[in-house]
């Protein structure tokens, strides 16, 4: 297959999304509520290219809100069109050396940003899916991951890379499909959310249903709970972030005022900041999408499938690399630390690193050299 990318620079250069449409009927998907989906289309990016062998595949996981684009632009014209949210990871010569490997990147099932979700047409009506869109699980996001790596013809990944939800994935295809992982690096997560994630999901979906033009999802043509929706990112956002990194950027300044107002405008630069992130939102995400997509990082758990022992006589195992910040409160170090311990115990080789940052639980989507360089060598030590 050729790649999707153009090099200019150490950049992937320009990429171009592309779509894969499977199950259609009366082949649909079997999701694990035992609701059957059909069909499914999924965007996708490509960067790098095959080697002979086609075993030089590396599949990148987004994170709750990303997209497929992880790298290089849409066009020549950068300064008007944003680069992929790990740019600075994959590349030639980078983190993720597209020079060596073939990287692939899947907007995630049930999401608005080019795969099949809430928002899209139901075939059988001709209307958006809305709330009649089928519950869905982090299991069945990989499960039509699989679908396309199929179609790729990949035999087997050299690595599955993710953070966050993204790492959820990791793990889940580290679960589901062990034959067809080589290494994984789940960076950033939990093998279960705590009662603290599911707490500000949970808050984060009652803003949104609680905003009346979210009409039980069926908003579409009409006007969109956009209120809820920013609510709803202002809350997340909140957790993505550290005390550190708040204090720092924002303190307790005020926003172009010399005094307080007295009432309710946004008289903090926090408040500001948060407005803003919460009405960028609402421009380029579904609402609804981020109900299904909270509630299945909300259903994920793995503890008991990952502390299966390891079958100590396969030909190959599988490697991992654990990675965690210092500063994330939404997923904190001993939840890292507690994934390794089960993988350890079921014989699995695992390596960890906690890196040291101030900027929370975002701190992975941020140029770092530490992370390129963990990432690089532990890629490069994998046969």
């Amino acid at each position: 297959m050729e790649t999707t990318a153009i090099k200019q620079n150490s950049s992937v250069g320009i990429v171009e999304k592309q779509y894969y449409t499977f199950a259609e009927p009366p082949g649909e998907m079997t999701l694990e509520s035992g609701a059957r989906l059909g069909p499914i289309t999924l965007a996708y990016e490509t960067y790098g290219e095959f080697n002979a062998r086609r075993d030089n595949c590396i599949l990148l996981a987004h994170a709750f809100s990303g997209d497929s684009h992880a790298a290089g632009h849409y066009s020549s014209d950068s300064k008007e069109d944003k680069p992929g949210w790990w740019d600075f990871m994959v590349g030639p010569g980078r983190g993720i050396d597209t020079d060596k490997y073939f990287v692939v990147c899947v907007n995630i099932l049930g999401s608005c940003m080019g795969s099949t979700g809430p928002g899209s047409i139901n075939t059988e009506t001709g209307n958006p899916y809305g709330l009649t869109f089928p519950m869905m699980t982090i299991g069945d996001m990989v499960d039509a991951q699989k679908a396309l790596i199929d179609f790729l013809e990949i035999p087997k990944l050299h690595a599955v890379i993710g953070g966050s939800v993204g790492g959820m994935q990791v793990l889940e295809w580290c679960v589901r499909y062990p034959q067809m992982v080589r290494a994984a690096i789940p960076i950033a997560t939990t093998m279960r959310h705590s009662a603290l994630a599911i707490a500000f999901n949970e808050i984060a979906r009652q803003s949104i249903i609680a905003d009346p033009n979210w009409n039980k999802g069926n908003y579409y043509g009409g006007k969109c709970p956009d209120m809820g929706l920013a609510v709803a990112r202002m809350i997340g956002h909140v957790t993505y972030l550290s005390d550190e990194a708040m204090r720092r950027k924002f303190g307790r300044r005020l926003q172009d005022k010399a005094s307080f107002s007295f009432g309710f405008d946004a008289d903090f630069q926090v408040e500001s900041y948060l407005r803003y992130q919460g009405s960028k939102f609402v421009d380029r995400f579904d609402a609804n999408s981020v109900l299904y997509i909270t509630k299945a990082s909300d259903y994920f758990d793995v503890v008991e499938q990952l502390r299966v022992p390891f079958n100590k006589d396969s030909p190959e195992t599988l490697k991992y690399l654990v990675v965690s910040y210092s500063s994330d409160w939404l997923y904190p170090t001993y939840q890292a630390k507690e994934l390794v311990q089960t993988l350890k115990r079921s014989g699995q080789d695992v390596s960890f690193c906690e890196i040291e940052a101030d900027c929370g639980h975002d701190a992975f989507l941020i140029a770092d050299d530490r992370l390129t360089h963990l990432i690089r060598g532990f890629l490069d030590g994998i046969s």
